[in-house]
């Protein structure tokens, strides 16, 4: 029989296509498996892999996952599937994902899976328009546009699928997705106890985990900071506050019984010490009152925290008010809002319309100014601690917001151990899962309150990838690292970033194991990396060009000065400035006047005085040569706060430079290092197991066909052959000299 006279037999979906559709414009991608020498072309079964305890809710068949581009439609069809855990597309070029040279795969999300924390918005297309899904819908779309929080954009076209399996899975999605939830309904807990007996802890792994008291003490030790300060445990149990973890650092003269005197509340608590001695603390406010006679007794207990950590061997003691002198979480929240925009991109078109107002959109969105505010804050602290010599205080309403985010972005300033893997790793289990972040409200996992929902955290990693991107020596893990650790976040098979203290974690994770009459649950962490990656995937986490500190005999350490060399300097930048902004102001807030009275006048530092000591700090530091094991500063003029290409560009193929970016310069760099090593080898005839893995890495950037400035991460799905410039544009751009004029309005995406 020819091609041309071929009967064909679509099984289980007779609907498919209909002959009285020929203006459908459909590419047809390896749907079927076409058997030459039978009359009938059988689809091929794809398996939906299911994680222990996970469950299939509903599902739709003949669903077409489509690509956009100048509206025409080109995709896959398959099977959209909705479970506890996941929505996934199996589509039937699975063996062809299988076969291709992807390095980089995770092991529990699939190219074509969205945990169901993951999705940030749900569109529905109706008549050509696009509208906003939420609740109990009247009339269901036919096509489905998903946006995620890790910005990728799906859409699935529902034409040809059964009105009612229509109906069920858009319900089903809407619904499991958009509706608030109860924490003892996340998939973490049911993962958990399906897989307890098949978890275990990667021996590997070495983060140290802050849950003990033993833990503290080795960070006090580790840190000298030990003299000054003493681990408690008075909170065993949470007998005294539910916000603080189980065990945590005070100052040495501190009575314990203060600490339960206000739940914690108006409490300097250690978060690292210099190497001078100075000390980072946080205290979180006092509850607002407004008797006098209450009023008078917070002021005369602050009175008396206050004199515990001035005299000796404090002595000063600065106090920067976050709160009140720096960002807002409404700011951080409306900037990411409008910044994430810019990315969630639903076809060429779209790309290459807002690529010409690329540089106003992305100022406007004011992200790359909080990113620089943050730097610049953490970068103040340092020169406090670092030139000055003196201890601060951070000050915040619970100390959990940007307390976390500060004192973080200093220890990896200044600490050389924060800017290891399992440093760094140690750093985020301090500061901000025992600190008392709200990753359970400031994700949203719950979908109980969008007004909650601020991505502190995800500032924190952009900040930390700035100083990355700066000075990649410095640091033992790669931006690839930082962008994995940012969609871990929606992961709910790790406790990680799932619970709003230890205190809702222990409680909960000891309820379940009650309810269901059974041991302890084994909760995964998410430093866990072999869950989601194998070893040959594991080696992009790692970056090969990493200047270890080199080890020195007991001679040459006696002749060593502990003191970094660069104490001095940082130029202010020109930046949207607020009356409010500065780093000790001397107007403060009315409470704490009120509770402090004139002790805070001697805390404070004039605006004037401080900027000198800033500008010279930062331009005598970056006046020399970086030493990558002391203290880190990054530049933060203008243009040197740059897009985290990788993470918010990988799924647009638009901005992709194929065989180009800095993948290719580090592709460039493996490669003369692996000659290098060849030839060290067969000097020392020595072989080591570091330039084994090195080596690993480099083959990993060679052998990928796809190799372009977003590896590992770049979908080659949409292949334009748009102009740097839209067509449609041109008519408004008006000649040559007016587009000279205009040149600043557009952007090279290669240098963002």
């Amino acid at each position: 029989m020819s091609p041309q006279l071929r009967t064909w037999h679509v099984t289980g979906a007779q609907h498919l296509l209909d002959a009285a559709i020929p203006d459908r414009n459909v590419k047809w991608e390896n749907h079927w498996e076409i058997h030459t020498n039978e009359k009938e072309v059988t689809e091929k079964e794809v398996t939906l892999h299911l994680l222990p305890g996970e469950q299939l809710l509903c599902e739709a068949n003949t669903v077409l996952k489509c690509v956009q581009e100048d509206s025409c439609q080109r995709g896959i069809y398959g099977r959209l599937v909705c479970t506890d855990f996941k929505i996934a597309f199996l589509g039937d070029d699975e063996s062809a994902l299988d076969n291709d040279e992807t390095q980089f795969k995770n092991k529990v999300i699939g190219e074509n899976d969205i945990t169901l924390h993951c999705v940030d918005q749900i569109y529905g297309v109706f008549d050509e328009k696009k509208k906003t899904l939420f609740g109990q819908l009247k009339k269901y779309p036919e096509k489905l546009i998903i946006h995620c929080k890790d910005l990728r954009v799906f859409h699935f076209c529902l034409r040809y699928t059964k009105e009612e399996e229509v109906k069920r899975i858009v319900s089903g999605i809407i619904h499991h997705t958009q509706s608030p939830k109860l924490l003892k309904r996340l998939f973490l807990f049911s993962y958990a106890a399906a897989a307890q007996n098949s978890t275990a802890a990667d021996p590997k792994n070495h983060t140290v985990m802050f849950d003990t008291l033993k833990d503290w003490c080795w960070e006090l030790e580790r840190t000298k900071g030990n003299v000054k300060f003493k681990a408690v445990s008075i909170n065993e149990g949470y007998r005294v506050c539910e916000r603080l973890p189980a065990y945590f650092v005070v100052p040495t003269p501190l009575p314990e019984e203060d600490v339960s005197r206000f739940q914690g509340h108006g409490i300097p608590i250690w978060c690292w010490s210099c190497h001078n001695g100075c000390a980072l603390l946080k205290m979180s406010a006092l509850p607002k009152e407004q008797d006098d006679g209450i009023l008078q007794v917070q002021k005369n207990f602050l009175d008396g925290i206050y004199k515990t950590i001035h005299r000796p061997p404090y002595e000063i003691v600065k106090t920067e008010d976050l709160s009140s002198n720096f960002l807002s979480l409404q700011e951080i929240q409306t900037a990411y809002s409008k910044f994430k925009q810019l990315f969630l991109i639903d076809n060429s078109t779209e790309f290459w319309d807002t690529d010409i107002k690329w540089f106003s959109l992305l100022e406007s969105s004011s992200w790359l100014d909080i990113i620089r505010r943050c730097l610049k804050k953490a970068i103040e602290i340092a020169e406090c601690l670092e030139a000055q010599n003196v201890n601060i205080l951070l000050l915040e309403e619970n100390a959990s917001d940007l307390c976390c985010l500060i004192s973080s972005l200093v220890q990896v300033m200044m600490d050389p151990h924060c800017r290891t893997r399992f440093g760094f790793q140690s750093l985020v289990q301090k500061e901000w899962i025992m600190g008392g972040h709200c990753f359970l409200d400031r994700c949203n996992h719950l979908r109980q309150s969008d007004k909650e929902e601020v991505p502190v955290f995800l500032l924190f990693l952009d900040c930390v990838w700035q100083l990355v991107h700066q000075h990649p020596p410095a640091f033992e893990f790669t931006e690839t690292y930082l962008t994995v650790l940012s969609d871990s976040l929606y992961i709910p098979i790790f406790s990680t970033f799932f619970f709003n203290s230890p205190h809702q974690k222990d409680g909960n994770v000891g309820r379940e194991s009650q309810d269901t009459q059974s041991k302890p649950l084994n909760l995964l962490t998410v430093w866990d990396w072999s869950v989601q990656f194998e070893p040959k995937a594991q080696t992009l986490l790692r970056n090969p060009l990493y200047v270890e500190k080199p080890k020195l005999d007991k001679g040459q350490r006696k002749g060593m000065h502990c003191k970094h060399q660069r104490q001095l300097s940082l130029p202010l930048t020109q930046s949207k400035s607020s009356p409010k902004r500065g780093f000790f102001r001397e107007e403060t807030d009315h409470l704490i006047k009120n509770l402090l009275g004139k002790r805070i006048s001697k805390l404070i530092n004039s605006s004037e005085e401080l900027q000198d000591n800033f500008r010279e700090f930062y331009e005598s530091w970056h006046s020399k040569p970086t030493n990558y094991h002391g203290l880190l500063l990054p530049h933060i003029e203008g243009p040197e706060i740059k897009v985290w290409a990788q993470r918010y560009l990988r799924w647009i193929p638009e901005a992709q430079i194929l065989g180009g970016g800095r993948v290719a310069t580090m592709n460039k760099l493996l490669e003369m290092m692996e000659e290098v090593q060849c030839l060290q080898e067969k000097i020392e005839e020595k072989h080591h197991s570091q330039e084994a893995l090195q080596a690993e890495a480099t083959s990993l950037l060679r052998n990928s066909v796809r190799l372009s400035s977003l590896f590992p991460f770049a979908l080659l799905q949409r292949h334009s052959s748009k102009p740097v410039l839209p067509t449609s544009g041109w008519k408004a751009l008006g000649d040559e000299e007016d587009l000279a004029k205009r040149e600043d309005e557009f952007v090279d995406l290669g240098d963002v």
